[in-house]
Parts: C-alpha cells; structure tokens; sequence
C-alpha cells in the first residue's frame, strides 16, 4: 500500500470514528432544553399578581412546565392561593387569611398591588388553580400552613381530574410533608430547606441533615434556594435515591451551572425568558 493512499484511508477511519463519537455523545448526553423542567413561581409573577389566575394562565403561555402556588386555609376551610399569612402586601388590609372567609376574601383586590392592569383580580381557590393546569402539566403545591390543611388537601386531589402524577406536594413544615406520604404514599412529596451560615461559617443545614430528614420523612427528595445547590450536594442526595430540585432562579448564567450540577427542576419567577436564554445558550 502506497504511503499516500494509507494516509488517506487513515483519514477517513479518523473522520467516520469522529462522527461516530460525537453522535454517540449527542445521543448519550441530556438535552437540558427539554428534559429539566421550568416550574413557574407562583405561576409567571414577574408578568402578573404572584398567586393568581392570570399569573398561572401566563406561565401556560411562556411554556412552564409546571406552576408552582402557595396555599393557606381560610376561616371556613377553604384552601386558598396566596403566599402571605396576611393580606396586607397585596390589599393593603392588616387581615389573616385565617381569620376571613372565603366570601370575605373574594371582596378584596388581589391584582392591582402588581399593575393597575390587574385590578380586580380576586384570590383563587385551590380548585380554580386545578383548573387551568393542562394536560401533561404538573403543579407545586406549597403547603403554607400547619398539617390540619393536610386532609381537607388530600380529599380534594382524589376527587380532582387531573391524574397523580401530575401533583407535587412541597412543604417547609417536616409534619406537613410525613402527613401527606402517610396518607398517600403515591403522591410525590419534596421537602423544602434554605440554608444559613453557622458560626463557623458552615452551611446548615448539611448534606447528612438534609438526607437524614428525607429518610425520616419517606419523601421523594428535596427542593432548596439556589445557594445550597452544590455538585457534591446534588450529587450526594441523587446518588442516595432523592430527586434534587431548586428555587428561585431569575439568571440564565445561574441556571446553565445548576444544570451542569445536576438539579432536576428549576423555579423561576420568568420561565419563558429562562427557558429560551437556556436555549440560546446551549445552541451556541
């Protein structure tokens, strides 16, 4: 064989094995874009009233994956969607939501706070929510209150439409959260955690806390703010059986390193802008 025609065969090998490799890789490696879900705070509240109907119709439309709500009880057992025990930042009225009836809450403005375009927006109920979420689309619900919530809760999602797994029920109350997989094992649950510095400038809760917690509550995994989301952390908590998921991220360049950490879900305040940044970006 001449030494210009093995060079040539020799290059040819090398290309073909070359792009046999890198669509292996392309085949093998995640595609962030689709499979790390985008789960709307308190529905696309950078766009509408955090916590209301047209905050979560908006996050449908910016293609969330899932929304994410906050639920108190009111005084006559209605579960409502709001993330303050007072109304006051939204009303301007020093009320409990405890304290009023589901009547009474309907009378207030929940929608002008964030833009006079919104004026007139009521509170909704748990079950209005549940309404406007899609098929394949899931929900965060945020249990807000104590585990007295937990019954009246459960009994609505089992006469609701929507299928099991389209429910994820959060809590930062560790009572809250054994209660529901008491009740329905088959429910997803995730604990809720921020993380503070101890005076050795630690952060705490640590990685052996947060997976003691999960394993005494049963629960599926955890959610925690950004800043507890390492890749030894991450890696540490999946490597043990828990889903690793995280709130609340309104930067792409943040979102990129927590993909490559390994989270499984993103919150955000924006989930059209991040998901399509996140796009961009990897297309790059």
């Amino acid at each position: 064989m001449s030494q210009r025609l093995f060079i040539s065969l020799s290059a040819t090998i090398g290309i073909s094995l070359l792009i046999h490799n890198s669509l292996r890789l392309g085949a093998d490696a995640p595609d962030l874009t689709t499979t790390t879900p985008i789960v709307a705070h308190r529905g696309a509240s950078k766009a509408a009233p955090e916590n209301t109907i047209p905050a979560f119709h908006e996050a449908w439309q910016q293609g969330a994956d899932a929304i994410e709500g906050d639920f108190h009880l009111s005084k006559d057992g209605v579960i409502v969607c709001v993330h303050d025990a007072n109304i006051r930042r939204y009303t301007g009225k020093n009320l409990q939501v405890r304290n009023l009836t589901l009547k009474q809450l309907k009378t207030y403005d929940f929608g002008k706070w964030h833009d006079p375009k919104f004026t007139g927006t009521t509170i909704p109920t748990l079950q209005e929510v549940l309404t406007t979420i899609p098929t394949g689309k899931k929900i965060y619900i945020e249990i807000k209150s104590d585990a007295t919530l937990v019954p009246i809760l459960l009994k609505q999602l089992k006469t609701s439409e929507l299928a099991t797994d389209q429910f994820v029920i959060i809590s930062f109350h560790a009572e809250v959260i054994k209660a529901v997989e008491q009740a329905r094992p088959e429910l997803k649950t995730f604990w809720l955690t921020s993380f503070k510095k101890d005076d050795n400038g630690n952060q705490t809760p640590s990685t052996q806390t947060i997976l003691s917690t999960l394993h005494r509550l049963g629960t599926d995994g955890v959610s925690t703010h950004f800043d507890g989301a390492t890749p030894a952390r991450v890696k540490a908590l999946k490597q043990a059986g828990y889903e690793y998921h995280v709130w609340t991220v309104d930067h792409i360049d943040l979102a990129q390193r927590l993909l490559k950490a390994g989270v499984q879900s993103i919150t955000t305040n924006i989930p059209g802008k991040l998901r399509n940044g996140i796009t961009s970006t990897l297309s790059r």
